[in-house]
């Protein structure tokens, strides 16, 4: 009984949060307008801070070299996984690789972790996290781009890095973490406020992130079979990766039962939700959008026995 209790106080929150965000849709508390500033509002601010934070309290060490390369392998491995296998979707294959590949670790992953482990504990998910997001913005959007009829250049893929706000919290964030700028600031008698003020900026995020999934959650019969294909060729591929993954990484480097929380829920994510922000979808949008909305829940569905594991 005592179990059940600890799991519901983690998952609990996490599906009211959800309903309140269908809620809001069917209520039209708020339309697509209102949507899409809140999107704004956690991409451009609070995701930027919560990553600043997360890396610069990250430990950079010779496991996070480790983390990183193995996850960005694996990222690389699920994407030429998912060109082998796209005519299995057929109209919808041009899409397919990249529903297959990259984790949505901003606006879900740090949200999930912290219920999961404490904010305090945010470090370990930036260590695995890192080889994902270079990958994300890199590889990833080039192909997403020339896949969908625009033309990425490498003067061009550069610049949109420096202007995506949280890629330029990564970077500050490992900036601040590895010369010990971050440390410094932390240990000065400002150091309570700074931490602080940003805490109280992020504070909001999960709330906020997990109501725009409620509000974005779809289920469109049009596109069912190619959508349950998707997100089981997902499925399989994860979980082969996930088992390699973590037995290179804890080969490697000692057993670490948080940073082994961390792994697992990397890839039981989502693919990015950036997928309609920087691709033209045209016909494939509502196979795009159910796949992430379904791939969302199956996602919540693996948190919640993450949960019952870590009790």
């Amino acid at each position: 009984m005592d179990k059940l209790l600890q799991v519901l106080e983690m998952v609990l929150p996490v599906l009211v949060m959800i309903a309140l965000g269908y809620l809001c849709k069917k209520k039209k508390f708020f339309d697509e307008n209102g949507l899409h500033g809140l999107k704004s509002l956690i991409s451009n601010i609070t995701i930027p801070v919560v990553l600043f934070l997360a890396f610069y309290k990250a430990n950079y060490s010779s496991t996070t070299i480790i983390a990183f390369v193995i996850v960005y392998i694996c990222s690389v491995l699920a994407l030429g996984f998912g060109y082998l296998t796209r005519k299995l979707i057929g109209s919808h294959s041009k899409l397919m690789p990249f529903l297959l590949s990259g984790f949505e670790a901003g606006m879900l992953g740090y949200a999930l972790f912290a219920l999961l482990v404490g904010p305090e504990n945010r470090s370990y998910f930036a260590t695995v996290d890192l080889g994902q997001t270079i990958f994300v913005y890199t590889i990833y959007l080039v192909l997403l781009t020339n896949t969908t009829g625009g033309k990425a250049t490498l003067k061009g893929t550069v610049m949109s890095l420096f202007k995506n706000k949280a890629f330029i919290g990564v970077l500050l964030g490992i900036l601040f973490g590895i010369t010990g700028l971050g440390t410094i600031i932390t240990d000065s008698v400002l150091g309570g406020i700074f931490t602080n003020v940003l805490d109280f900026i992020i504070a909001p995020t999960a709330g906020m992130i997990l109501i725009i999934v409620g509000y974005d959650l779809s289920f469109d019969k049009k596109v069912f079979v190619p959508v349950i294909k998707t997100i089981a060729l997902r499925l399989i591929i994860m979980t082969a990766l996930i088992f390699i993954a973590n037995a290179i990484l804890f080969l490697l480097v000692p057993m670490n039962k948080t940073l082994q929380i961390a792994l697992i829920l990397l890839f039981a994510l989502p693919s990015p939700f950036v997928i309609p922000m920087f691709a033209d979808l045209r016909e494939d949008g509502s196979y795009v959008s159910t796949t992430l909305s379904l791939n969302t829940l199956v996602t919540i569905l693996i948190f919640i026995a993450l949960a019952f594991f870590m009790i």
